[in-house]
């Protein structure tokens, strides 16, 4: 499966399943017409949280086609991301403020066949974006503070949304490649017709997909809510 072949895409972080029977998990959630899997990596260093790593992504990468989505919240990065494309990764995002150099973390990313982005916490400001457009296939902006799942949505994401979504765009104008923009943090059913409308295009959800009993009824759901961000309030 191509990871941007569909305009938008619904991303279930694996943050908020259950460890113990996780190959089932992405079965369970892939088989409910997710897209992508979110994959968070935290090193008790760059995010005060330990999660899974790249021997987690090879034992989960035999139980779907789907693309695997890999955002490393990890202080230094580059030494990892080898490792992760190894494992089987898609793409692979990281935070700009952990690399020494994002360009060459981009190029890194690039050279070992995966998909490269950045990823902007909220007090993060998105000029980081402009010096390695030409790199760039996905932009992350976290709508809480990345450490935890379970958080709640920050309202002020929405105008950066806009904003990223702005920065695409014109770039895209210019020649320049696609470029996905993903939100993570907070993204339930009744806000994610908002955050399509202010432009996000890839969608994470942890415990709105995960803490539910019907994964197929929640990804539906979330369709419906996307298409009416689309479409506007009348959809």
């Amino acid at each position: 499966m191509m990871p941007f072949s569909q305009p938008t895409r619904i991303a279930p972080s694996l943050l908020s399943a259950d460890f113990a029977r996780l190959g089932e998990e992405v079965r369970n959630v892939v088989d409910a017409g997710a897209d992508w899997i979110h994959f968070d990596v935290m090193d008790n260093h760059y995010v005060p949280n330990l999660t899974i790593g790249p021997m987690v992504c090879e034992a989960i990468r035999p139980h779907t086609d789907a693309p695997i989505d890999v955002h490393l919240m990890v202080e230094p990065v580059d030494a990892i991301i080898p490792q992760f494309a190894k494992a089987g990764a898609n793409i692979i995002t990281f935070h700009p403020e952990a690399s020494r150099h994002p360009d060459r973390t981009l190029s890194l990313i690039k050279e070992h066949g995966c998909k490269a982005g950045l990823v902007f916490n909220p007090a993060t400001p998105l000029n980081w974006m402009d010096h390695v457009m030409d790199k760039l296939d996905i932009v992350l902006l976290m709508s809480v503070n990345p450490g935890f799942g379970g958080q709640r949505f920050i309202p002020g994401t929405l105008g950066k949304l806009a904003q990223a979504r702005r920065k695409i765009d014109t770039w895209i104008s210019a020649g320049g490649q696609p470029i996905a923009l993903e939100i993570d943090g907070g993204v339930k059913v009744d806000n994610i017709a908002a955050i399509r409308a202010a432009g996000a295009d890839t969608f994470v959800a942890g415990s709105a997909i995960f803490g539910q009993p019907d994964y197929k009824e929640v990804i539906q759901a979330m369709r419906r809510q996307i298409f009416k961000g689309e479409t506007g309030p009348s959809a």
